[in-house]
């Protein structure tokens, strides 16, 4: 019972805090008509007239999905060109009509809903009283939905009143807040359209993130190529050329220059090997991702934390190699800017996805729109369609939150 309780007055003071939104939106819903008729005169200010709108719609969203459990994204798309034209873009968006849908359905079913609530307490004591104090009214008054005009009456008919009013208490408030909650979800969210829409902006622009990081690994595999292996192999194969022609002559000269060749092939060879490296760190087939990361971990000079239990069960070769590069990436961040003094490394495995986290204890304030390191990392994700998340309060440390598709 005191569970019931419980529900019951908690689903009133959520019907009551809905009346914040419920009372703007039915104050506002006259003003609907108005606007329509005067369209061609205020269309060129209609931007500025469904701010309010869009403000009170956006604290439903906080207010629904805060119930549910679960965010309710905001459909609008920013809208481009001369106050007329956004305007027109505006009255034939179907999110500014559900928008007012919702107006109109919020405004009329959360006053009804709030007030119902709110007058319940008060009634269910008032009709138990009744058996008191009714031969003392004027005759055929009315208790809500009763007429007590004799002691038979009065002593039963309360109390069928009260039990009424309990379980429209204890049942249907509840029931009515999840219905409220629903009914913003349903009219707010955004369309399939509106989502298939920012999907493709999305998917467009992870393209061409994932195009500007493929043009940028293969301009530095062809610059480490051009000024490191090319160059030695050219002085290599000049000294060889040298040796050639002094080898009759001076046959110790030529042995020093065939020595300098092999000693440049040498190096073209160690070279050309840290080229593939960075391709695909050799690491990551000999030992997998999971020892990869614990050996990148033993060579910081801060004590790191791992928990890569989830990386031992191999993923796509791509996805080994964003994520051992990200974390190479966050810990090289984290030795050289935050000042910590410890990390922690941890990776998940879920169904298809792969959640890896880096935190540290250092001076944070990271910020992803400065520097080369995250914005690196967030390419790099954003080329596999995964999601780069950056909490750096100032004082509190950093922590890197990276969500890869590894589906197999």
């Amino acid at each position: 019972m005191n569970g019931l309780l419980r529900s019951g007055a908690s689903g009133t003071l959520r019907l009551a805090a809905a009346l914040r939104t419920a009372l703007p939106a039915l104050f506002g819903l006259p003003l609907v008509p108005l606007v329509l008729v005067l369209v061609p005169i205020l269309l060129p200010w209609l931007p500025e007239a469904v701010r309010p709108l869009r403000a009170l719609a956006n604290a439903e969203r906080r207010r629904a999905g805060a119930l549910l459990g679960r965010e309710i994204p905001e459909p609008y798309r920013p809208a481009r060109g001369t106050s007329a034209a956004r305007g027109l873009v505006l009255l034939r968006s179907p999110d500014t009509w559900r928008d007012v849908a919702w107006t109109a359905a919020h405004g009329i079913t959360g006053l009804f809903a709030g007030v119902v609530a709110i007058g319940l307490w008060p009634a269910i004591p008032f009709s138990l009283s009744l058996p008191l104090w009714w031969w003392a009214a004027p005759e055929g008054s009315q208790s809500a939905f009763i007429t007590i005009d004799s002691w038979p009456r009065a002593l039963t008919m309360p109390f069928v009143q009260a039990a009424v009013y309990v379980f429209l208490l204890l049942w249907l408030v509840p029931r009515a807040v999840r219905w409220q909650a629903r009914l913003a979800e349903t009219l707010l969210r955004p369309t399939r359209r509106t989502s298939l829409s920012e999907r493709v902006e999305e998917l467009t622009e992870t393209r061409a993130g994932a195009l500007e990081a493929h043009g940028a690994e293969l301009r530095r595999i062809e610059r480490d190529l051009h000024d490191g292996t090319q160059a030695q192999l050219v002085a290599a194969a000049l000294r060889l050329g040298l040796a050639d022609r002094r080898f009759e002559a001076d046959p110790d000269a030529a042995r020093a220059l065939f020595l300098e060749a092999r000693e440049g092939v040498e190096e073209a060879l160690a070279q050309l090997r840290s080229v593939v490296r960075g391709i695909y760190p050799p690491i990551l087939s000999d030992r997998g991702l999971g020892g990869a990361l614990r050996a990148l971990a033993g060579g910081q000079p801060i004590p790191i934390e791992m928990d890569v239990s989830g990386a031992d069960a191999r993923a796509p070769a791509a996805v080994e190699a964003a994520a051992y590069f990200v974390v190479a990436e966050a810990l090289t961040n984290v030795a050289k800017h935050s000042g910590a003094r410890r990390a922690s490394v941890t990776v998940r495995r879920a169904a298809d996805r792969m959640a890896i986290v880096v935190r540290d204890d250092g001076k944070g304030g990271a910020d992803p729109s400065r520097g080369s390191g995250l914005a690196g990392i967030r390419r790099r994700v954003a080329a596999l369609d995964g999601a780069v998340r950056v909490h750096s309060p100032d004082g509190e440390g950093t922590t890197l939150d990276v969500d890869l598709p590894c589906g197999s």
